[in-house]
């Protein structure tokens, strides 16, 4: 699957978006190594905290299935009542990603639709990142 594939998965997980406090939705399709891609969105709460972004709505959604390595992941954020905008992941989504994939491989692809996409790597976006390999002995 190519990435402006993967783009309009995310345009289309963004229709989902629970989001009646910001009105800012956010759409993202993560690819898993198996092909199988989890549409995610992101789902606000009134107490504000509970919410969840629309990445780690995807990689729970992956990972509760028996999903545990990935390829990519394509985000796309926006004003509900206007048109699609770059919305790169926050400091806790890329620190989900790092749990689970390859820094220098994992790639994420940042763009308006699928004619306006490019792509970076997770350590482009978190360099010196916290991760599982930290923790070995």
């Amino acid at each position: 699957m190519n990435r402006q594939e993967l783009m309009k998965l995310a345009l289309e997980a963004r229709e989902r978006s629970y989001s009646p406090y910001s009105n800012y939705r956010v759409g993202a399709a993560l690819l898993g190594e198996s092909g199988t891609v989890y549409l995610g969105c992101n789902v606000e709460n009134a107490a504000y905290s509970p919410g969840i972004c629309a990445e780690r709505t995807a990689f729970v959604k992956a990972v509760s299935e028996g999903e545990r390595n990935f390829r990519a992941i394509a985000i796309v954020g926006g004003p509900a009542k206007g048109a699609p905008e770059t919305a790169p992941p926050c400091g806790v989504c890329r620190q989900v990603m790092m749990e689970f994939c390859n820094p220098d491989t994992f790639e994420i692809v940042l763009g308006t639709g699928p004619k306006d996409c490019g792509s970076y790597t997770l350590a482009e976006l978190l360099p010196q990142g916290f991760g599982p390999g930290n923790l070995k002995k």
